[in-house]
């Protein structure tokens, strides 16, 4: 089976490549400009070089490899980008996965979209995948809209949202848990806020969950993510003390404290029951999903 996968040189997209190849998978990996990862021995392992914003990049990968499932999991997907670029935040989360749903519909793809919890307004967190979405800034509207968009592809479709992505780093990709190294290990001060709440996620778990999708051919939408409820001051706190840090150089701190252009939702983190029954989704504590990133 052919799956084609958007951004894949980020850091979910590294590890989807990765167990899509080691289950025997023929992977298209696409990403704009060259290819940064480190599959090209693989049996299986395509690249191409795809400017997802350029239908007719997109058209021409289509045409040649008429991917059976396609994982849009590119996206500009930093907050503050997209509420200072919204025209690029648009054309690269919206109209882009409008592009790729004409392309798929011809090649009759399965089309699973990643997803955000900044869909919801965070007023009560702990949301199903029936709650009803409210983002509260641009990056959540481009990914509601181009949800709304998948809804209406006519063949089977997934959407998948998800919470707070950590993980060990490949290509020198950043997040939370190794910026908490980095700058305590040099001694460096960090400020982090501890009133807005989530479920964090363990990478590896949910690239699992994505192709866990694609080998049940689970359609709808779906919440992965871990089950620990933390805030991020907690999760720099136990990092720091994992890894035998100082964490009094933590500084606990409100969303108020920062002037940051996006608002980001107080409160969501995911019920993950139907992920659970219908898929065999078992996230990792965040406690083992740390230990994990730093092996």
């Amino acid at each position: 089976m052919k799956v084609l996968v958007t951004g894949a040189n980020g850091f979910l997209g590294y590890y989807l490549c990765e167990m899509l190849l080691a289950k025997n998978y023929t992977v298209v990996a696409t990403g704009k400009g060259d290819c940064r990862l480190p599959f090209h021995d693989q049996t299986g392992f395509i690249y191409e070089p795809m400017d997802f914003t350029d239908p007719f990049s997109v058209h021409d990968v289509f045409e040649e490899h008429k991917p059976a499932a396609v994982i849009h999991a590119g996206a500009m997907s930093k907050p503050d980008e997209c509420e200072q670029n919204q025209w690029q935040a648009y054309v690269v989360n919206t109209e882009s996965t409008i592009t790729l749903l004409l392309n798929a519909e011809e090649c009759k793809s399965f089309f699973v979209f990643i997803s955000t919890d900044f869909v919801f307004d965070g007023e009560k967190g702990m949301y199903k995948e029936d709650d009803m979405p409210s983002p509260v800034n641009f990056y959540g509207k481009t990914k509601l809209e181009a949800e709304e968009a998948v809804k209406e592809y006519k063949h089977h479709w997934a959407i998948i949202r998800t919470v707070l992505v950590y993980g060990k780093t490949q290509m020198g990709r950043s997040n939370l848990l190794t910026i908490v190294k980095d700058k305590l290990e040099k001694r460096e001060t960090y400020n982090v806020v501890d009133d807005q709440v989530r479920t964090p996620t363990y990478v590896e778990d949910l690239a699992a969950g994505i192709i866990a999708v694609i080998e049940k051919e689970a359609t709808g939408i779906y919440h992965l993510s871990g089950e620990d409820v933390l805030t991020p001051y907690q999760m720099a706190v136990k990092t720091a003390e994992y890894l035998g840090l100082d964490s009094s150089l933590i500084n606990k701190v409100t969303a108020a404290s920062f002037t940051q252009p996006a608002k980001r939702p107080p409160k969501t983190g995911f019920v993950i029951d139907k992920a659970k029954k219908q898929l065999g989704f078992q996230p990792l504590s965040f406690i083992r999903g740390l230990k994990k990133t730093f092996e």
